[in-house]
């Protein structure tokens, strides 16, 4: 492994993000873990990179002769499934070197400690997000702090700058620091080469202005760099080439629109969309927009 430092569905990306306007409790959030973890069948997305999460809950995996890389554990209980995904594919856990993830959340990070402990890779986060790794937890200055679960510490993590990079293989992956819906909130990229054919890929993090109850992103004291947070993740978006997105909740992509198109035999292949990182990004500015008017339109009351 190298270091180098250095079709749109918008009305289920909105009603998916309207359900989640605001962080349920923690005795709550696992009404959902059931649907999230749902299986599903793995499969190829283009070329070396695969889907390998649960229905629900993206995990990718980025193959190649030297190794692979895993992006989000899910759930603590989607460890299995996702081993299990890989080896239907022909792959090994074992043969994972690197885990990333998106942001530090118990629905994108919670499996990542005992997919860390059966592959022996190494984990590897942005800054922000390697710190409330190693610590366990959910962070103070999260704008979901006091009301989603946090995750189990993981022991093997390293942080990584914002624009750096490392390979395996001959997988070059690149860190974009897109925060908002986290302060660590983490995109990758990376190209998928299939013949003589090559793409973009984006796993975009999300991007929704979710929260506790009582936190206010327009007067945000412990996460007070949010509004600007949010627009350098958008500014992103709208400039990366992006050939192949995926998200870490998968609907909010159309991922499962595109996967049937492709099954029935629609061309080109429906899996590509050169507009829609920048879809994604017009989108959650309308999502922020909404919940700074409704802040707004609130009371008022002492920033948090």
């Amino acid at each position: 492994m190298i270091f180098k430092t250095a079709k749109w569905t918008g009305l289920l990306w909105l009603a998916l993000a309207a359900g989640f306007a605001v962080a349920q409790k923690p005795s709550a959030a696992c009404a959902h873990c059931a649907e999230w973890n749902r299986r599903q069948k793995p499969f190829r997305i283009f070329a070396n990179t695969y889907y390998v999460g649960s229905h629900g809950l993206t995990s990718i995996l980025i193959t190649s002769t030297a190794g692979h890389v895993l992006i989000d554990g899910g759930l603590p209980e989607s460890a299995r499934q996702i081993a299990a995904n890989i080896q239907t594919l022909g792959f090994r856990i074992q043969d994972v070197k690197v885990i990333l993830n998106s942001h530090v959340h118990f629905d994108h990070a919670g499996g990542i400690r005992e997919l860390e402990r059966r592959s022996g890779a190494r984990v590897i986060a942005s800054e922000w997000s390697a710190g409330v790794m190693k610590k366990g937890g959910i962070a103070p200055d999260d704008p979901q702090y006091g009301e989603t679960r946090g995750i189990a510490p993981i022991r093997n993590v390293h942080a990584l700058p914002d624009g750096g990079s490392f390979w395996v293989g001959d997988i070059e992956m690149t860190l974009h620091l897109t925060p908002g819906h986290t302060p660590g909130g983490t995109s990758w990229t990376w190209k998928s080469c299939q013949g003589a054919v090559c793409r973009d890929l984006v796993y975009a993090d999300s991007l929704t202005p979710v929260s506790a109850s009582g936190f206010r992103f327009s007067q945000a004291r412990r996460y007070s760099r949010a509004l600007q947070d949010f627009e350098k993740s958008f500014e992103f978006l709208e400039t990366t080439p992006c050939d192949v997105l995926v998200t870490p909740h998968p609907e909010v992509s159309g991922l499962w629109e595109r996967l049937q198109a492709r099954e029935r035999g629609e061309t080109p292949d429906p899996m590509v969309n050169h507009d829609a990182c920048r879809q994604l990004a017009q989108h959650g500015r309308e999502l922020l927009r909404e919940r700074l008017a409704q802040e707004a339109g609130q009371k008022s009351v002492s920033a948090d």
